[in-house]
Order: structure tokens, then C-alpha cells, then sequence
């Protein structure tokens, strides 16, 4: 597993002050943003985070949306859909200009995985982006066409091997503890098909919604059997 990146000194890091950080461009469509957001949500809200270290210790991790990634000084930044990058804490305040973009040489290492997802035009997932991943090292990128309008609908999942991309049959990451599925239901107001976290056991990394009424149907049957066994409840005494 991956251990925590010692921190650049300031004479070595590069100067990113010219840098463009932010483009203030729109994503491409509502649908687009509500599954960034079915995305990145959940991991906070509920994902116990990456396979612990050898000793037990946590590892954090950082999942973004349309976040610009820097694989050096000289390029312009990719801001993929969204990205998730284990043993790579979030920054605690956005002060200063290196914690509001993911500069792979002050993170210590590129994304684990990105994802693109597809709207109603092709942005050239499978050609360019593609191949700019692979040349800043992703491990792991996910194309989500929702409309087919690649091809078949559904995802397309890659993992870097040596310098290119090989198909992953079933988008699990075995490094997160984590992979991605189809799923068809409501989130938020939209009933719809959506690309979803899954853990081993094929359960999804739920919202917190989904969390909070997750616990509210556990506390109401709990209630329910005590109340069957002629206990209240309710009786504070």
C-alpha cells in the first residue's frame, strides 16, 4: 500500500503562480452535475476510506469534482469529472493556491481514479483524455456514456498497464477497496440510471440520506420488537 508523500520543500517546489487554476466554465448539463455530486457525496459521507495501512492506521483520501490536475508546469491542467486519490488528505483551507488544484508533484502521486462522464457531445473521452491520463500516470479511468453515445451505454473502464490502457472487464479497484456499478433509481428528484461506488460485498457506498434513513428503518424495527415484547419504547422510565 501506498505510504503518505513526504512534503516538497520550498526551493523545490515549482512556482505555480501563473498557472490558470480556474476557467469558470459550466459542466455540461444538469445530469452531468447531480452524478459528480452522486459521486463524490458518498465517499464522505460514508465510506470508511481506503484498506488500512499495515498497522492499522486510516488512510485518508481526497475525491473531488471538475478539479483541474496538473501533471507538471508546462501543460495546462485536465479537470476531470470527478477523481479520487487515496493517501492524499484535502487540503484545510484554500489559502494558498497549491491546495486549490491537484498538482500531482505536491500530492506525491496522480490520481487513483478519474472519471469522465459523458453528456450529449463527444469530448473525446476515449481518444485524447485517454491518452493524457495514461501519460500522467491514472491508474484507473472510467468513462460513464449514460447515453451510448460512444457506443454501447454503460462504462468503460481502464487500468494502466506499463504506458497504456488495457479494458477492465468489472471496474474494481482492488488498491480502494472499491469499485463502480450500474444502478437504476431516484437520487435527489431524478429517477434515472446512474454510475454508483460498490463495496465487495456488491453493496453501494450509500448518500446521506440513504444513510440517515438506513438508520431511522433499523431504529423503527427495533421499536417494533421491543413493543412486541410488551416493552415501550417511548417510556423514558
Amino acid at each position: 500500500m501506498s505510504e503518505p508523500q513526504a512534503e516538497l520543500p520550498d526551493d523545490l517546489r515549482p512556482d505555480v503562480s501563473a498557472l490558470v487554476i480556474e476557467d469558470d466554465e459550466p459542466v455540461d448539463d444538469l445530469h452531468s452535475e447531480t452524478q459528480m455530486r452522486l459521486l463524490t457525496e458518498p465517499l464522505y459521507a460514508s465510506w470508511a476510506g481506503p484498506p488500512p495501512r499495515e498497522d492499522g492506521a486510516p488512510r485518508p483520501f481526497l475525491v473531488a469534482a471538475n478539479v483541474g490536475v496538473f501533471g507538471s508546469v508546462h501543460e495546462p491542467a485536465t479537470a476531470p469529472d470527478v477523481l479520487l486519490s487515496a493517501d492524499v488528505a484535502a487540503p484545510l483551507s484554500f489559502e494558498d493556491e497549491r491546495d486549490r488544484s491537484y498538482f500531482i508533484w505536491e500530492r506525491g502521486k496522480p490520481p487513483d481514479v478519474v472519471i469522465e462522464i459523458v453528456s450529449h457531445r463527444d469530448g473525446d473521452e476515449l481518444g485524447r483524455r485517454r491518452a493524457r491520463y495514461a501519460r500522467i500516470r491514472v491508474m484507473h479511468y472510467v468513462v460513464w456514456d449514460r447515453l451510448g453515445t460512444l457506443g454501447p451505454p454503460g462504462p468503460y473502464a481502464f487500468e494502466l498497464r506499463g504506458d497504456l490502457y488495457q479494458t477492465m472487464k468489472d471496474p474494481w479497484f482492488e488498491s480502494l477497496g472499491l469499485g463502480l456499478v450500474e444502478w437504476h433509481g431516484t437520487f435527489e428528484t431524478m429517477n434515472e440510471r446512474w454510475l454508483r461506488w460498490r463495496l465487495a460485498d456488491g453493496s453501494l457506498v450509500l448518500t446521506g440520506a440513504e444513510r440517515a434513513e438506513a438508520a431511522s428503518a433499523r431504529a423503527d424495527a427495533l421499536a417494533a420488537k421491543l413493543r412486541a415484547l410488551g416493552i415501550d419504547p417511548d417510556d423514558a422510565g
